[in-house]
């Protein structure tokens, strides 16, 4: 009898773990030989290296995916860096360490398009990396999620593992973190808007001069990348990536200003008052914009549009009567 595929999916209570998940199971029911192993944070806390050891060991995975990590906006990375820098390089460390000591071969971790040079060109290659200074205001998750890369790299060249990283752009969707301080733009603007349309506010102020373009791509379609990379023939993948570098960027290759992302969440939301912007505040990198065509030239594509993905978002955060106090 064939052994099922063992995939442990990390930080599966996740926005993007849980897609992930979802993705994975409709390819159980499809009659797809895997076995999916989870583990909540109160069953197994990924930044305790024992706790990883012994887990590791007792279910011996055949693939790893790691999609658990500290993640929040430029007010949460301002406001806690020792937390985000301390964690996550603790859950990379632990996770693909001790992947490797139990003889698994191939592991996919997720990292952020953060890694680039705040003033690298645009759209932003994977050769980018490491070619100048990072955005200060997330700095320290930016670094942890580099050693994320040069760990996979760094066991590929030296124990011939296949260890693999995708880099996203902005993900939102279903999952997403809308608490009032440490979420991400786009569920902060959704939660904002459909708090001044309930209340009949008349103005809303978003964070900067509105300036700065960002790029978002919809958690399922990520999932959905994710796997493709994963599945990919080895030769494939290597063939695809740049030599010494082994991660592979995914987005959609199209960006709007926070203006424009403003207006159209507005819409969806129904409000109908004045937007405005505090100078005061923050922008943060002017632009984020990935060049996806390595990923492109593979097969892939984004399928999910901005408008249907925040439209589809607006109506699950609608269904989740404690979503907008919700912390990962």
């Amino acid at each position: 009898m064939t052994k099922k595929r063992k995939v442990y999916v990390a930080g599966h209570g996740g926005m993007v773990g849980g897609a992930i998940l979802r993705k994975l199971q409709q390819r159980q029911q499809a009659g797809e030989d895997i076995e999916l192993v989870t583990r909540t944070r109160a069953e197994l806390d990924l930044t305790d290296q024992a706790q990883v050891h012994a887990f590791m060991r007792s279910e011996r995975p055949d693939v790893v995916i790691l999609a658990a990590a500290r993640v929040g906006g430029i007010h949460a990375n301002n406001t806690y860096p020792a937390d985000f820098i301390y964690e996550n390089l603790m859950i990379e460390c632990n996770v693909i360490h001790q992947a490797f000591s139990t003889g698994v071969k191939r592991l996919l971790q997720l990292g952020s398009s953060c890694i680039y040079p705040r003033e690298t060109d645009q759209p932003m290659r994977e050769d980018a990396l490491l070619t100048g200074p990072l955005e200060p205001t997330n700095e320290p998750y930016a670094i942890a999620k580099i050693a994320g890369i040069k760990l996979c790299e760094s066991y590929n060249r030296q124990h011939g593992v296949d260890y693999r990283s995708v880099m996203p752009t902005n993900l939102y969707g279903p999952g997403d973190n809308f608490h009032p301080e440490n979420s991400h733009v786009l569920p902060a603007l959704i939660r904002r808007f459909h708090i001044a349309q309930r209340d009949g506010i008349d103005e809303v102020v978003i964070w900067g001069t509105g300036k700065p373009r960002r790029e978002f791509l919809h958690v399922d379609d990520m999932a959905d990348a994710s796997l493709f990379v994963l599945d990919l023939p080895r030769d494939v993948y290597q063939a695809n990536t740049l030599p010494m570098l082994s991660h592979i960027n995914v987005g959609t290759g199209a960006d709007v200003s926070i203006a424009e992302l403003a207006a159209t969440v507005a819409r969806i939301t129904g409000f109908k008052g004045r937007i405005t912007c505090d100078p005061d505040k923050p922008d943060g990198t002017m632009q984020k914009l990935m060049d996806v065509s390595r990923l492109a030239e593979m097969g892939w594509a984004a399928r999910i549009g901005l408008e249907d993905g925040i439209r589809q978002t607006y109506e699950w955060f609608l269904n989740q009567p404690d979503a907008g106090l919700r912390r990962k």
